[in-house]
């Protein structure tokens, strides 16, 4: 029987809103004001300030010119950040620097979500963010 962790939806219901919340299109008169510490690159490049910057910076380093040493400074940068916003972060990986691909969740599909209808689903969603692992096949669901 797999025990529902609304907290854990709730949490990540509340992490999806503070993105949509977030993430606003940075206009030069913005930039200006936001302090260094929010950049990771050099020239106050790869801004920062929120998940969104933090993962259209993590899209846009592999095409940057920058040196693979720079890159590799400002991926840490950038990891730094994310954790430190709550954003999602990529698993090490030493062989090559991995980006995690971001779904949002529109309010329709988050009222879906909710729904007695989707009970078990969200069950299982749930213990699979637990255990990523888990073998699907195998579960027993009683709700």
């Amino acid at each position: 029987m797999i025990t529902t962790n609304i907290n854990t939806l709730k949490e990540l219901i509340a992490k999806a809103n503070k993105v949509m919340d977030s993430g606003k299109k940075l206009t030069p008169k913005d930039r200006k004001k936001l302090p260094d510490s929010v950049y990771c690159g050099p020239n106050r490049s790869f801004p920062c300030n929120d998940c969104k910057h933090v993962a259209v910076a993590r899209a846009y380093l592999g095409k940057s010119k920058f040196s693979d040493a720079t890159k590799k400074k400002i991926a840490a940068c950038i990891n730094k950040k994310a954790k430190k916003l709550g954003c999602d972060t990529p698993k090490k990986d030493k062989s090559s620097i991995k980006f995690p691909i971001y779904i949002e969740l529109s309010y329709e599909q988050k009222q879906l979500y909710m729904a007695d209808d989707f009970k078990s689903t969200r069950a299982l969603v749930e213990q699979s963010l637990l255990k990523p692992d888990m073998d699907l096949n195998a579960i027993d669901i009683a709700i």
